[in-house]
């Protein structure tokens, strides 16, 4: 049973932006545990509505008078100081703490909290070794970045030592965690917006591994030199994996796929061979994942049998590469949370293992700054779809002080030879995509934000 001395201070607890994916979470874990917890959000949801059959009450809108019986509000990033809770709790002064500072906490009531961190495959990898966890009846607590089918929501509460939770970069959020262990999947150019420079961002993992206790370990992907470079930085056990890098401690060689694109491959432990392991996702990105997920399970004991299992088990998490259904019955719709060159890049060859007729991509940028600063990159990345379709760009937290628009990455792409169509309407996006679509083509909507709309309103 996880140790919550550090936190019964808090018998009622009012979350501002309860809804979402990382909150929600939170609040059913509290809630297990026996606290007292309300919330507000700005819209109903499923996520609300499951919540308040729960028990938890909700108010929609920033206006809930529970703040003024809470004894500590806990918000999201979103939420400004100036947000009307915020205001009466101060008021009133009731402390605040930010969403990642009190997982932060959460982090401390486990005597071993497996983080999962990286520019791109965290929500994949955690819910892989949640899975194998689960198997190999570990009775772990979880908490992942999306819907998981297996886990009937994003989060699990368990009675043993293990936390298996996602573990952020941005705004350096994962320097607030307690890790016993900890995955790097890989080091990426990205959130620039707050990091500025590639350098900051390796010297924010460079912290983040300082973080581990001499007792501890560390999993690192051996096919990213950014990666290996952090082993210097940790007494910690270090782990490697890899593909193109042989050197490593897990490695997956006789990789071949089937006609859905999912992985058939043997692994090798120091240079033995360990298992051969079927995954049930797409790409071969995913096989690095898995290699991630296999390394830290066999560090914990986990038999080989649950691995397989396990791995076999993840059919994919919400938004990531999630079959949504067939537009005019001929052609299947795809969606896809990728909002970075690098992960655009990754779907595209997932899809290269798949057999289809020509592919349709519907790509909303998310955030003025990320477009801004890899401009030239989404171009490039894009290229790899057949047909191309951009709308216009997800605001998120931002405002357009950058003085870009999708229009911008049109015109890119378009001087490099390839047509991309600016259709921002969602509306006329479905009608254009429904008139010219042909039967065994592939239509993927990609990005962080609305763009999934989309494909419910294609398979309509």
């Amino acid at each position: 049973m996880p140790n919550i001395d550090n936190i019964k201070k808090y018998k009622n607890i009012h979350m501002i932006g309860i809804g979402g994916v990382s909150m929600s979470g939170i609040a059913e874990i509290l809630l297990n545990w026996g606290f007292n917890i309300t919330g507000s959000d700005c819209y109903n949801s499923e996520t609300v509505e499951t919540l308040t059959k729960k028990g938890i009450k909700v108010t929609i809108g920033h206006n809930s008078e529970d703040v003024k019986n809470s004894d500590v509000v806990v918000y999201s990033a979103a939420i400004r100081q100036d947000d009307p809770e915020m205001v009466i709790a101060k008021e009133n002064n009731i402390p605040t703490i930010e969403r990642a500072d009190f997982l932060g906490e959460l982090t401390k009531c486990y005597k071993d909290t497996i983080c999962v961190s990286g520019t791109h495959g965290k929500t994949t990898t955690t819910s892989m070794i949640s899975l194998c966890f689960v198997e190999a009846m570990k009775d772990p607590s979880i908490q992942v970045g999306a819907y998981l089918k297996q886990l009937d929501g994003n989060y699990r509460v368990g009675n043993s030592e293990y936390f298996i939770i996602e573990a952020c970069e941005y705004v350096e959020s994962f320097l607030k965690f307690l890790p016993k262990a900890e995955i790097i999947l890989n080091i990426d150019n990205d959130h620039l917006d707050y990091f500025k420079t590639f350098e900051n961002i390796k010297n924010a993992f460079v912290k983040y591994v300082k973080l581990l206790p001499d007792d501890g370990l560390l999993i690192l992907n051996g096919d990213d030199n950014n990666c290996l470079d952090l082993r210097q930085y940790t007494s910690s056990k270090v782990v490697t994996y890899g593909i193109t890098n042989k050197n490593t401690n897990f490695f997956a060689v006789n990789i071949v796929f089937d006609n859905d694109g999912f992985a058939e491959f043997d692994v090798y432990h120091n240079d033995e061979f360990f298992e051969r392991i079927k995954l049930s996702v797409p790409g071969m990105h995913n096989v690095l994942n898995a290699l991630a997920c296999i390394a830290l399970c066999n560090a914990y004991g986990i038999d080989n049998q649950s691995i397989k299992k396990g791995l076999l088990k993840f059919t994919g998490a919400h938004r990531r590469f999630e079959f949504k259904g067939k537009v005019n019955g001929i052609a299947s719709v795809y969606d896809d949370y990728g909002h970075h060159p690098t992960e655009i890049i990754a779907t595209a060859k997932s899809l290269m293992n798949k057999k289809y007729n020509k592919s349709w991509v519907i790509f909303q940028p998310h955030t003025y700054s990320r477009t801004k600063n890899l401009l030239n990159d989404f171009a490039k990345a894009l290229l790899n779809f057949d047909n191309i379709i951009v709308l216009d760009i997800y605001a998120a937290r931002e405002t357009n002080t950058y003085g870009i628009s999708s229009k911008d990455l049109v015109d890119k792409i378009n001087s490099l030879g390839k047509k991309a169509l600016y259709i921002p309407d969602f509306d006329e996006c479905v009608k254009y995509i429904k008139d010219n679509v042909k039967e065994n083509d592939i239509v993927m909507t990609l990005g962080a934000g609305t763009v999934t709309d989309i494909g419910t309103l294609l398979i309509k």
